[in-house]
């Protein structure tokens, strides 16, 4: 946000020559970051005029710019009960208010300053950074249109309008923001941090580095960069580093809460579940209501398997600037203290397709508390769950009942029923495939004597962990000189995937037989074995109580305990990790070494990468 020095407009009353020259001299020294010694001279003129409008203006500025936001707020406050007539002391107030958090009153005091002027460009600037704090970011995005127009070679709002679309998922179009911000100013550091983090929602990791690094280059002590590309170097795997860019950041800037909460992320990654908790709380002493970093700690908590904090700080998705599980129903939220006694119980899905068949198991527990349950599931679900308890009624994803008393997203009933790590509810299996479903693909896959797999190698590409918890199919090979029929559980198979899978002949590929979860949970229940990553074949597998065989990264999610291999919520699964990061072949020949041992050693040539599965009867 821009912050503007001197104040425009005329003052109270004129100003001697003396005090003229003093408020020149701190102006230059301010000017140097010379900060004390010009407050010393703003403090000077306020002696003789304690209602000196430029002065005051100036030294709130200053102890803005020092770290002293509160008493920043205060002076510039005064400057507007002064002189509630000028702009830039509410655009200015704007920024300050914006800093501490209070996002709301900041876009009021830049509104207040694009009312008084309405031809500067710099209030709607600083407004729609206030916006994107807020998650408005089709406001953020007109506000920063509108400082364009009226100043457009103005790079910063450029800049930030990249945010906004950014916020938007229009990645491309923040791409083009961005190298007009850079074009415009070259040295704009913040335009190259920007095009870095929208790089890093692209994937394209690497690239994004490189921006982080030039606007280091640029401008050494700029924490957030620092922040930024500690994100970077997380997200490939260079932990350590990211460890050392967040304490870099937060050198440069000590109550960067940001910054302790995804240091904690690298910790957590790193397995320091100690240290990360710690960094964690060192946000939340900074920024108390910072919903992210509760969130964080309690994914951490869940990991350490401290349930009971880590069901209850995990409310705190729903307070996120991207909220998870949040639906603004007037009726209340049910988590298990209110009686439901003759009333109706609406659940609904909140995250992925694994989530809810993780969670939809709680479900039947409320039947015991509630006259009538109503669960909204994922259009794929949807033919896969409704037969799981017929006094359940199962909805479509956009589905809501004609009438409820309580709500309760699926992922907050083990808050509601109190779950720990002895009390989950772990039945062998609590769902089936549809018996008609079951005989059909029974039938369609080949028969003999050689065992049936299923594989899952990939899941959600959009998924932030992706680029950790989806493998290629190339790691697979090993696997596929064990003599069994092999079939790829996935309906979606990415387009450099499917160039490998035509040198591998002896998976077959189901996708456009299966026509949601119902199909899929049919082939599962025809299969000897799954094998599959960190996706929703996995949960499903797992919630069929079919031996499933999970492949996770270094650093799993919480759901997943570490160092451990079963399961707390799939007695039939068997857990794998990578000893080091990125280490998917010492995996592949764990699970290679266990199926020989499960099968026999009955291991055949693979050249040309072997022989042909019988296809699936039509």
């Amino acid at each position: 946000m821009e912050k503007k020095d001197r104040v425009q407009g005329k003052r109270q009353k004129p100003i001697s020559a003396g005090a003229e020259r003093t408020l020149q001299q701190a102006l230059a020294l301010h000017q140097l970051g010379r900060l004390a010694e010009a407050e010393r001279l703003y403090r000077q003129i306020l002696q003789q005029d304690p209602n000196h409008i430029d002065a005051l203006h100036l030294l709130g500025m200053a102890a803005l710019q020092a770290g002293q936001k509160e008493r920043g707020v205060r002076l510039l406050e005064k400057v507007i009960r002064i002189r509630p007539d000028i702009a830039s002391a509410h655009s200015n107030l704007g920024v300050a208010l914006r800093d501490l958090g209070r996002f709301t009153e900041a876009v009021a005091s830049c509104d207040k300053a694009i009312a008084l002027a309405p031809e500067s460009a710099e209030p709607c600037n600083n407004r729609g950074v206030a916006l994107v704090d807020l998650g408005r970011f089709a406001e953020a995005l007109t506000s920063y249109e509108r400082a364009i127009a009226l100043k457009p070679d103005y790079a910063e709002a450029y800049s930030n309008r990249g945010n906004a679309l950014r916020g938007l998922h229009r990645l491309e179009d923040a791409m083009a923001s961005y190298d007009k911000a850079i074009a415009l100013n070259p040295r704009s550091a913040a335009a190259h941090t920007n095009r870095g983090v929208a790089l890093e929602e692209l994937r394209q990791f690497d690239e994004a580095l490189v921006n982080h690094e030039r606007a280091i280059a640029l401008k050494p002590d700029y924490a957030e960069a620092h922040n930024n590309r500690g994100i970077t170097l997380r997200d490939l795997n260079r932990l350590e580093e990211a460890v050392a860019s967040y304490d870099k950041a937060i050198a440069i800037e000590p109550q960067y809460a940001e910054a302790y909460s995804n240091r904690g992320l690298a910790l957590r990654d790193l397995k320091r579940l100690d240290a990360a908790i710690a960094s964690y709380d060192k946000a939340i002493a900074l920024k108390p209501n910072y919903a992210e970093a509760y969130f964080n700690k309690s994914l951490c908590c869940l990991t350490a398997g401290d349930m009971a904090q880590g069901w209850k700080l995990f409310e705190y998705r729903k307070k996120m600037v991207r909220p998870m599980g949040y639906r603004p129903y007037t009726r209340p939220t049910w988590l298990g203290e209110d009686d439901l006694t003759g009333k109706t119980l609406f659940l609904y899905w909140e995250q992925g397709l694994g989530d809810t068949i993780q969670f939809c198991r709680y479900a039947r527990l409320t039947l015991s508390r509630a006259a009538r349950v109503v669960m909204s599931v994922q259009d794929p679900l949807v033919r896969l769950l409704r037969p799981m308890e017929p006094q359940i009624e199962i909805i479509g994803a956009d589905q809501e009942p004609d009438d409820f008393d309580f709500h309760c997203p699926l992922m907050s009933l083990p808050l509601a029923f109190g779950t720990t790590g002895e009390t989950i509810p772990s039945a062998p299996r609590y769902l089936a495939a549809d018996p008609a479903l079951k005989a059909q693909w029974a039938e369609r896959l080949p028969p003999g004597p050689r065992p049936r797999i299923g594989l899952a190698w990939s899941g959600n590409p959009i998924h932030p962990n992706d680029h950790n918890r989806s493998m290629t199919p190339a790691l697979l090979q090993p696997l596929l000189s064990i003599n069994a029929d092999w079939f790829c559980l996935q309906k979606e198979i990415r387009a450099q995937d499917a160039e490998t899978l035509e040198g591998f002949p002896k998976i077959t590929l189901l996708g456009e037989s299966l026509e949601d979860f119902a199909d899929t949970a049919a082939v599962i229940e025809a299969l000897d074995l799954v094998i599959t990553v960190d996706t929703a074949v996995a949960h499903l597998a797992g919630a069929l109580g079919k031996p499933v065989w999970i492949l996770l990264p270094f650093s799993t999610d919480w759901r997943w305990s570490p160092d451990r291999e079963e399961s707390a919520w799939y007695s039939s699964a068997r857990l794998y990790r990578q000893p080091r990061i990125d280490d998917w072949p010492s995996v592949i020949a764990r699970v290679k070494a266990d199926l020989i041992v499960q099968f026999g050693d009955n291991e055949i040539n693979m050249a040309s990468g072997g022989s042909q599965s019988d296809p699936p009867k039509s």
